[in-house]
């Protein structure tokens, strides 16, 4: 199983530029709930930001460390005003 810690320090390697919060639902430390904002995302659809965020975590959801992850995702301006 993977900590929140651990996915964002991954999220912050693949998008350096991001500000990410990562956290564990209660009760359930192997589903979390990430918010990543990232110039990355400019111009992308919804869809092909949380696949670019997948793609950074493709190992552990593929080896199930990481059985869950919710994701919201934003531009850096969007982060900025929420």
């Amino acid at each position: 199983m993977v900590s929140p810690e651990s996915v964002a320090e991954r999220l912050k390697t693949a998008f350096p530029d991001a500000r990410i919060q990562v956290r564990a639902e209660e009760g359930r430390p192997d589903h979390l709930f990430a918010r990543i904002a990232s110039t990355a995302f400019e111009g992308k659809s919804l869809v092909q930001q949380h696949r670019l965020v997948y793609a950074a975590l493709a190992d552990k959801l593929s080896s199930g460390e990481l059985h869950a992850l919710a994701l919201k995702t934003f531009l850096l301006s969007e982060w900025m005003e929420s």
